[in-house]
């Protein structure tokens, strides 16, 4: 489990400091108070310093759709093994993160809320994600289908109250009962309606845009495929300016031409890269429980038991900024504005978080050449193993 250092006031100098309006090749960063005090290029601010030279400087990575990690779920009662999952990530970057829970019963789900209420209070996580069960059991992956219903408005309320606030997205199957009415309900309560899990057609996915959602959870993946003459989910939510798309860039959920191809579409301003991380990110093979299903994770990839179906991620958020970059053909400040600034943005946060600008919170990244982490610093304060 990570440990914090303790607050830190220096200057990170030396390095290659990506900003929202670009590259400084020989940038510094000021951090005083757990917060950006500056940025600029040549001569530092007095004060205590530290070369970073050969390194990028990027922001903090903001993980929306994230299940566990360290070996533990975000579905336990128990607030130090969600810590122990959400520090698994913060060693890797993620510094904001959505504790994403999978499908289950109402009442178990509603609880599950509960516990995790007072570690988004305490900041430990930015919020809930629901992933179900409001989902189609056409698409399920890995989600029981017996739990599987439609997202009646008292069962919605009932969730939306046990987190008091703390909810900030539910992914919906808009064609099942209800469906269009349930994102209109959610908007309504603040709330991030999310697109996934879904056997649509376009003509089914159009009016729960038009009723207010605004993101497509993993695209690609647990949706109805593209077809030249059906677009369907995939071709309806790519192609609507008001949409953001959720993209699993660890190379197995999306072959790097897919990423490729959807980032370019959707451009900076739609493409967020997530981990759909389990519990199993950051420790390796073995079995694992995903919503009371049988997970088996074998050389880095969860599916489900007796099955070739997948499971969730093994994946990092600084893995999926190096893929991005080393595979798929982003930028590197494409990926800084996919990993970063617009989740960030999305999740209301634009004025903390997501972007290395003073005033912000001092959630900073030192990546080496390689683009893998030498150091992470969240809230101004040293991440160490």
């Amino acid at each position: 489990m990570s440990t914090w250092g303790g607050p830190v006031d220096v200057t990170l100098t030396g390095g290659r400091v990506v900003t929202p309006d670009g590259v400084l090749d020989q940038g510094w960063v000021a951090v005083r108070d757990g917060l950006i005090a500056a940025v600029g290029e040549g001569a530092p601010p007095d004060g205590p310093t530290e070369d970073v030279a050969g390194s990028w400087l990027v922001p903090g990575f903001v993980d929306i759709h994230c299940h566990g990690g360290g070996g533990e779920a975000f579905t336990s009662a128990d607030p130090a093994r969600v810590r122990k999952a959400a520090n698994a990530h913060r060693r890797h970057g993620t510094t904001t993160l959505l504790a994403s829970l999978v499908s289950r019963p109402i009442p178990e789900l509603a609880d599950q809320v509960k516990a995790l209420t007072e570690l988004v209070h305490d900041g430990v996580v930015a919020g809930i994600h629901l992933e179900g069960p409001f989902l189609s059991a056409a698409r399920c992956g890995a989600h029981d289908p017996a739990i599987l219903c439609p997202p009646d408005r008292a069962s919605i309320d009932r969730l939306l109250d046990a987190g008091g606030g703390a909810v900030r997205m539910i992914t919906v199957a808009p064609e099942l009962e209800h469906g269009v009415d349930a994102v209109r309900h959610l908007v309504d309560n603040d709330v991030l309606a999310a697109i996934g899990h879904t056997d649509a057609t376009e003509a089914q996915i159009r009016p729960a845009v038009e009723a207010g959602a605004t993101v497509a959870t993993h695209l690609f993946n647990g949706m109805r495929p593209l077809h030249h003459r059906e677009p369907g989910p995939i071709g309806a939510l790519l192609d609507d300016e008001r949409v953001t798309v959720e993209l699993i860039c660890d190379l197995v959920h999306l072959h790097p031409t897919a990423v490729r191809l959807a980032a370019r579409h959707a451009g900076a301003r739609r493409t967020v890269l997530v981990t759909d991380a389990i519990a199993a990110a950051g420790v390796g093979d073995g079995v694992y429980d995903v919503g009371g299903l049988e997970v088996r994770v074998v050389d880095g990839v969860p599916t489900l038991a007796g099955g070739a179906a997948l499971a969730g991620s093994t994946l990092t958020m600084d893995a999926a900024f190096r893929n991005a970059v080393q595979s798929c053909g982003l930028t590197v400040e494409e990926a800084v504005r996919a990993t970063s600034t617009h989740p960030a943005a999305l999740l209301g946060l634009r004025g903390r978080t997501g972007e290395l600008r003073a005033g912000l919170a001092a959630d900073v990244v030192v990546l080496d050449t390689e683009l893998k982490p030498r150091e992470v610093m969240s809230r101004g304060e040293w991440v160490k193993d």
